[in-house]
Order: C-alpha cells, then sequence, then structure tokens
C-alpha cells in the first residue's frame, strides 16, 4: 500500500508469472501514451484530415510540423474548451515526457503563425490556458476606437 501512496500505478506479489506482469506494464504503457492521430476533424473552415496528414483553411492547404500538428489535433477534437499547459502537455506530449509548461507557449506560437489567418482561431485564456474556437476573433486593432472612427469616416 506505502507504494501506492508514493504515486505507483500498479503492484504485484511474489510469485507472479512473466505473462501477468508484461500484461500489466502494456496496460500502464496504453493509459499513458499521448493521443493518436488517425481521424478527420473540422471546426469552421478549418480541416484537418489526421489519416493524410493535411490541413485546410478555406480551401488552402498548411504546412505544420509534427508537434503542431499534434497539438491542433488534440484542440479541434476538444473545440471550444480551456486547456490548461499541463493538461496539453499530458494530452498531446504523454505524461513520461518531463518538460517545461512553457514550451506550449512556444508551440502555440508557431501553431498560430503555420495557420496565418486561422491563427485567431487559438485563444488565449488569460491564467487558464488555451481555446480553439469555430470563430476567428478579430484583431484588436479592429475594435480600437481610433479604428471605429476610421471606419465610420
Amino acid at each position: 500500500m506505502a507504494g501506492l501512496d508514493a504515486g505507483a500505478d500498479d503492484y504485484i506479489t511474489k510469485p507472479f508469472s512473466t505473462q501477468e506482469l508484461l500484461a500489466r506494464i502494456r496496460a500502464v504503457l496504453r493509459r499513458r501514451a499521448p493521443e493518436s492521430v488517425n481521424d478527420s476533424v473540422t471546426v469552421g473552415s478549418l480541416v484537418l484530415d489526421a489519416a493524410t496528414h493535411r490541413i485546410t483553411f478555406q480551401n488552402q492547404e498548411l504546412k505544420l510540423g509534427p508537434t503542431e500538428f499534434k497539438l491542433l489535433h488534440y484542440l479541434m477534437k476538444h473545440a471550444e474548451r480551456v486547456h490548461s499547459r499541463s493538461a496539453l502537455l499530458d494530452k498531446v506530449w504523454g505524461d513520461h515526457v518531463f518538460i517545461e509548461e512553457r514550451t506550449v507557449d512556444v508551440h502555440v506560437k508557431r501553431l498560430r503563425e503555420a495557420l496565418g489567418s486561422a491563427g485567431t482561431m487559438v485563444e488565449t485564456v488569460r491564467g487558464a490556458g488555451y481555446r480553439l474556437t469555430a470563430v476567428a476573433a478579430t484583431p484588436a486593432a479592429t475594435h480600437s476606437p481610433a479604428a471605429a472612427v476610421q471606419s465610420a469616416a
């Protein structure tokens, strides 16, 4: 019991069979594996086809790196929800990886750059994390009083 309290996922008592040990190891690895990417997801005008590893926005193909692809796939499968950095690390990278939470910020920045005009769909929720929304946010400049005056003129 002390082992489980210390953070162990499972335990096995002696004597044990090798087959049981291997089966338990495979079960733990399945639970800790990052999400697989092998389906198609659509959010607004953004379409991700995991089988062909293609992303399109308004019928234009976009190029993403492998980590940004997995990050976008996860965000698209769970759109309109806020995801903390630690949750994204666990779900995209896997919880067996030991990297800084701020690494997520770097990959979100790269993702936004690669998405171009669709990058505004990835929103930062201050103090909470990130959210992918179907409606791309308009740039802050269009909400400023100066922009309103210019458009009224």
